[in-house]
């Protein structure tokens, strides 16, 4: 059934090559700088990330206390105390100059309580200013919401143009070995022999046989951050009942009348307090490092929550009522769906955070080789022509070649694929758009470029 299809394929993929390559490039090279961030930001913010103190901590209040001397007049909203020796202790405090998922963030040092120093940091992850910057970069290149179109544009299209070359690199592939008897494990394996073209073809084939899932895979979890296909993929989740659970932050009633109505604990009295509640963390099994987001209001829990680190593949949260310190809520990583799951580990992993400096050594390196097959492909262009000019295009295929030497069975299966690339192109506009705009503008080409039949002359003997 592929086969036939194999030159709209062959010609769709040039064409998405050339004209979103591009767009692949710039993604590929701020993704790869932004893999590595991470652990670059390790060694950029040393001076506020570490501590060469080794004597015995000071009380979470303490540190808290420290840090509110420095803002007087914010109001701490979470605490991450340090879970080691040498880590610091991060405490957030309010700051309504800054944008949405920023938070003014300070750094002290748990054995002398003394801040070393403070800076803005970005959503749950705590990104530092450089991660931050990355990130943006890579996502909007810094023109706002314009400027995710072309993040989308580029997930979108990923997927479809790397599967699309491993399509027509298999069938390649199969024509070689039925005419020389190669053994299918050459399939990705680079020839060093041959004309440059064929050496750029075998690079370009055969090492995007090992980069296409890792490929699929961003191009997935890529779509999950952006405006019109992320906004599609969040209603099917909330749908498909996918979606991470939330913990329940408002205290039950009955601990609520306990702890004398709805008087609000002051915040010098929940300071005191700080450590009582990391004691109720451990031992409600919250080993780490641990956020402890503070309550706005009278009717709300304190709420722990283990933070996102290299190799933590489970992320366990309660809800605890500051004036009794019970336990009001529990939300286990356990009691999560698996899709939401798969999901949560898939974003870490894009991000180069589930498996620390390996998965960002990974991705780096992905992004490095995906680089060198777009460049050969651009080489494979110029060099298909002739003397130094570009090539043209493939042959292209009609629907009608393809429908006539179809058997009903395989019409059935056109159908079908037809209808998934429409629901397909409807979930993800960024491909379905310019999908439709090159397949409009394909065949219209065609048509002009088709010679008509030519006419019989007829010869009238007198």
């Amino acid at each position: 059934m592929v086969r036939p299809l194999l030159p709209m394929i062959r010609r769709l993929h040039f064409y998405a090559g050339i004209l979103v390559a591009p767009f692949l490039i710039i993604a590929t090279i701020t993704g790869g700088l932004y893999a590595v961030a991470p652990t670059a930001e390790r060694v950029v913010y040393r001076h506020l990330l570490h501590t060469d103190s080794d004597r015995p901590a000071r009380s979470v209040a303490q540190q808290v206390a420290s840090a509110r001397g420095q803002h007087p007049g914010a109001a701490v909203t979470a605490i991450e105390p340090a879970a080691a020796p040498g880590e610091t202790t991060r405490v957030y405090v309010t700051d309504t100059s800054l944008g949405e998922s920023e938070r003014r963030t300070l750094f002290v040092d748990p054995v002398s309580a003394a801040v070393l120093g403070e800076t803005v940091t970005y959503g749950s992850n705590g990104a530092l200013p450089l991660r931050a910057w990355l990130s943006q970069l890579h996502r909007t290149l810094h023109l706002g919401e314009p400027g995710r179109l072309y993040s989308e544009l580029a997930a979108s299209w990923l997927w479809v143009v790397a599967l699309g070359g491993l399509a027509l690199w298999v069938d390649r592939f199969r024509t070689r070995r039925r005419a020389g008897g190669t053994s299918w494990w050459r399939v990705a394996a680079v020839e060093r022999s041959g004309t440059k073209r064929s050496r750029t073809l075998s690079w370009h084939g055969a090492v995007g046989v090992w980069l296409v899932v890792g490929l699929v895979f961003l191009s997935a979890t890529g779509l999950t951050w952006s405006r019109y296909a992320g906004a599609n993929i969040a209603e099917l989740r909330t749908a498909l009942d996918w979606e991470r659970p939330t913990l329940p932050t408002t205290l039950p009633t009955a601990h609520h009348h306990e702890s004398g109505g709805s008087a609000a604990i002051s915040p010098l009295a929940l300071d005191s307090r700080l450590d009582d509640l990391l004691v109720v963390a451990r031992e409600q099994g919250l080993d780490g490092r641990v956020e402890v987001a503070l309550p706005t209001g009278p009717d709300g829990a304190v709420t722990i929550t283990q933070t996102r680190q290299p190799w933590r593949f489970s992320v366990d949260a309660i809800a605890v009522d500051p004036n009794t310190m019970a336990v009001t809520a529990r939300l286990p990583f356990s009691d999560w769906s698996l899709p939401a799951k798969l999901t949560d580990w898939a974003i870490q992993l894009h991000m180069g955070i589930l498996f620390g400096l390996a998965s960002a050594l990974a991705l780096f390196a992905l992004a490095i080789l995906l680089l060198t097959v777009i460049v050969r492909g651009y080489l494979m262009w110029w060099r298909r022509g002739p003397g130094t000019q570009p090539g043209d295009a493939p042959s292209r295929s009609t629907w009608r070649s393809i429908a006539a030497s179809a058997t009903p069975a395989t019409r059935i299966a056109y159908a079908a694929l037809l209808a998934g690339v429409l629901l397909v192109g409807w979930f993800v506009p960024l491909l379905g758009l310019p999908l439709l705009v090159f397949l409009a503008l394909d065949t219209m080409i065609g048509r002009r470029s088709t010679p008509e039949p030519q006419q019989e002359s007829v010869v009238v003997q007198t």
